[in-house]
């Protein structure tokens, strides 16, 4: 009968049942979406270590099925662009993924991404940089996501420019399987709150959802009450139509997440980009999904009338209801640190967290923040002074039905607390992921790294020469030692001319031909490796792998102490400086080349110029641009993941408040009509409403900062982190929070204006 009532109570039956199914539905979607991403995070994964090739062992000798692979990576406009260049060694070279032939010298296979980037206006610096003729895409399998720029190029004499791990042979694409390391567990940390904060929205969404019509609901039960039915029957009918509600809710978020999935082809955030196939919700959660929203739906319905008597003359909630009692709702967040405190002082170095508790703890924590919520509101607007007269409606409204305005605010609330802690946590635990080179450079320096085979010293010149570059430095880096049988005695090696030499330490006299010992506080040379006539081996081969340049070089008589300075990536150098004259011959080859370039900031484009001048070089020569800092690859990856999911979050947030709002103003169309009729101003039903959100969403971000605070400072103990509040961070997500309600309350305006009509009086 409660399923019938849903589906034929004629349009004011549909539009109720229409709403909640959407306010499910978008709920559901997200679930979905949330069961979807460990399949699309180990789809890309896979997908990326596929195209890698062995990355372990010894490289198979040349054959008829080996191909040489050249790591040609670029960037342009701040966009990486992942390059290859492929030289096959025989007529069964394996192709790479994606690779339907191998393209000619002078050809090359781009990614649909980066084709229409060569198409751009903007791009001629790129398409300057890559003047290969395009002959064809690379397929699906050979891109980690649609928005992906790569291409293959066609390689020639790639053996001769053998530069390490940027020139490889491989046999095959394929290894055995990925390698698979134990999280952190600080990371694994954050990745469970993570998930815990994004999802606990969506559940009191859905929550709220089901109550939709919940007042008009009840006088319908009263009539029903009044032809006979009693009170247990009238709970099982609003169940029923809670359920139906749900079931359609489920069918319109499945009918959500797959139109969403399409544009996720479509759509790039925060650098990460998806084909619609990674997006596979897993089994065993959808149909958690799938049973626990309905099962959800009719639990919140049973609650939510066990305060309601429904009498067959009417609905005993019109009078003043009881007292909210507070103790039970701070047992909550209580016992949410309780489960969390025995964790405190664990950090990375004694052992994982259980994840069972962290779980338990933070979602206590978070639910604790609905149940205060409503308590807060309702202790706040009973004493609110009198004022206008759209405060007075606001006021009244909020004092008769404060459950109702909580209810709608409950979601953005443990959003807001839930992103504050986490924000407390990633910028506490930033450091201990962070690798600074020691200075903080401009965006105006680049270094770029020569292969072997190409003369450092005419890289230099023709980089020197480039428009925008003020000041070149090349040097070149390798190792010295004792013998390969004694790895422990190897020390860094800097070759290059006097000039440059005063880049790294500070020389007293330099003449083409001497040779230095640096003695700092990054380390010193041990006096016995410097003493006059030693011989030592540059570059030395260790135990176990192939044989070296056994190039040996002596110490001289007399050589020169000095004190290292921070050269151009921002440490201090150790070991020993070698002016270029005053290096064998024999030992160039087993150097490795790098040439420090600073940029004119005035100059546009002046890294893409730079690029390009590398390029014409040698497609090898790689350019990198110095960052102050270098984050953990898995730290970023969460960061990233936490960015795209509170934009999800937040577009739900947006889309349920609205619908919450627009079914709150039809239950009120004969009373917005009522006063419209008595000459109540338009302006001050608009102010009402507006004062009606503002002041429990006021409320629920003061009660969201404190206990988001609380939740962050626990959780960079147990991080075994210093607590450090951002207050920027929190105003920001309060802000954010704020902006969401402002945005969604003057959507709400039109159909508001719609429904302050006279003839909202007619009734039937």
């Amino acid at each position: 009968m409660g399923v019938k009532f849903a589906f034929s109570g004629g349009r004011e039956g549909w539009v109720r049942v229409l709403l909640t199914g959407v306010g499910v539905g978008l709920g559901v979607a997200l679930l979905l979406l949330a069961t979807a991403v460990p399949n699309a995070m180990q789809a890309r994964s896979d997908r990326e270590y596929a195209r890698m090739g062995p990355q372990f062992g010894s490289e198979p000798a040349k054959s008829d099925n080996t191909v040489l692979v050249a790591n040609v990576d670029t960037e342009f406009r701040g966009s990486e662009i992942r390059g290859r260049e492929l030289e096959p060694e025989g007529l069964r070279a394996p192709l790479p993924p994606g690779g339907r032939k191998f393209p000619a010298p002078g050809e090359m296979l781009v990614s649909p991404a980066l084709k229409e980037l060569l198409a751009a206006e903007g791009s001629a610096l790129l398409r300057e940089r890559l003047p290969d003729r395009v002959t064809g895409t690379i397929g699906e399998s050979g891109l980690i996501g649609s928005a992906e720029l790569a291409f293959y190029a066609g390689g020639q004499n790639l053996a001769e420019y053998d530069t390490g791990s940027n020139v490889r042979r491989f046999a095959t694409f394929q290894e055995d399987q990925a390698p698979s390391k134990e999280m952190d567990p600080v990371l694994l940390l954050l990745v469970l709150t993570v998930f815990i904060v994004l999802l606990m929205p969506v559940g009191v969404f859905i929550a709220a959802a089901v109550r939709f019509g919940g007042e008009r609901r009840d006088r319908r039960l009263a009539a029903l009450r009044l032809v006979g039915a009693d009170g247990r029957m009238t709970r099982r009918i609003a169940a029923g139509e809670a359920l139906s509600g749900a079931v359609l809710g489920l069918l319109f978020g499945t009918g959500f997440f797959l139109i969403g999935r399409q544009i996720a082809g479509y759509v790039q955030l925060f650098g990460i980009s998806l084909f619609p196939s990674y997006l596979n919700p897993t089994p065993p959660l959808a149909l958690l999904v799938v049973v626990a929203v309905p099962a959800a739906a009719v639990v919140v319905t049973l609650l939510a009338l066990r305060g309601v008597i429904i009498e067959p003359l009417g609905v005993v909630r019109t009078a003043r209801p009881a007292r909210r009692r507070l103790w039970w709702r701070l047992l909550l967040p209580l016992g949410g640190l309780g489960l969390l405190a025995p964790m405190i002082g664990k950090g990375t170095e004694n052992g994982h967290f259980n994840e069972y508790m962290v779980t338990g703890g933070v979602v206590l924590l978070l639910v604790g923040i609905t149940a205060l919520l409503p308590w807060v509101v309702e202790a706040v607007v009973a004493r609110l002074n009198p004022g206008p007269v759209s405060w007075q409606l606001a006021v009244r409204r909020l004092q008769l039905s404060s459950g109702t305005a909580a209810r709608s605010v409950n979601g953005i609330t443990v959003a807001v607390a839930g992103a504050i802690a986490l924000h407390m946590l990633f910028a506490g635990v930033q450091s201990d992921y962070t690798k600074s080179p020691g200075q903080d450079h401009s965006p105006a320096r680049l270094n770029a790294s020569v292969p072997k085979n190409v003369s450092l010293a005419d890289a230099r010149r023709k980089l020197a020469g480039t428009r925008g570059v003020r000041h070149a430095v090349a040097l070149s880096d390798g190792t010295i030692g004792v013998s390969k049988r004694e790895p422990e005695t190897s020390m860094r090696l800097t070759v290059g001319d006097c000039a440059a030499l005063r880049e790294v330490a500070k020389l007293p006299s330099c003449r083409e031909g001497e040779a230095f010992v640096l003695q700092g506080r990054g380390g010193s040379v041990a006096p016995e490796l410097a003493e006059s006539g030693r011989r030592l081996s540059i570059d030395p081969t260790y135990e176990g792998s192939e044989e070296g340049t056994k190039t040996v070089w002596t110490v001289p008589r007399g050589i020169k102490q000095v004190t290292p300075r921070m050269d151009p990536t921002g440490w201090e150098r150790t070991g020993f400086l070698i002016t270029t004259k005053a290096l064998p011959a024999a030992a160039v080859s087993s150097l490795s080349g790098q040439i420090y370039l600073t940029l004119d900031p005035s100059v546009p484009e002046g890294h893409e110029i730079v690029r390009n001048a590398a390029a014409q070089i040698h497609p090898l020569v790689n350019i990198t641009t110095y960052e102050s800092s270098q984050r953990s690859n898995s730290y970023d990856s969460i960061q990233r993941g936490l960015s795209v999911g509170a934009a999800c979050v937040l577009a739900l947030i947006g889309a349920s408040l609205l619908v919450a709002q627009l079914e709150q103003l039809r239950e009120r169309k004969k009373l917005l009509s009522a006063l419209v009729a008595f000459g109540t101003r338009r302006r001050t039903l608009c102010l009402s409403v507006l004062w009606q959100t503002a002041i429990p969403v006021a409320l629920g971000l003061a009660l969201a900062a404190a206990l988001g605070l609380t939740l962050g400072a626990v959780l960079l103990k147990m991080a075994d982190t210093t607590v450090a509040v951002g207050w920027t961070n929190v105003l920001t997500m309060t802000g954010a929070g704020a902006v969401v309600v402002l945005a969604v309350t003057a959507l709400s305006i039109p159909p508001l204006l719609k429904l302050m009509r006279p003839d909202g009086l007619r009734t039937e």
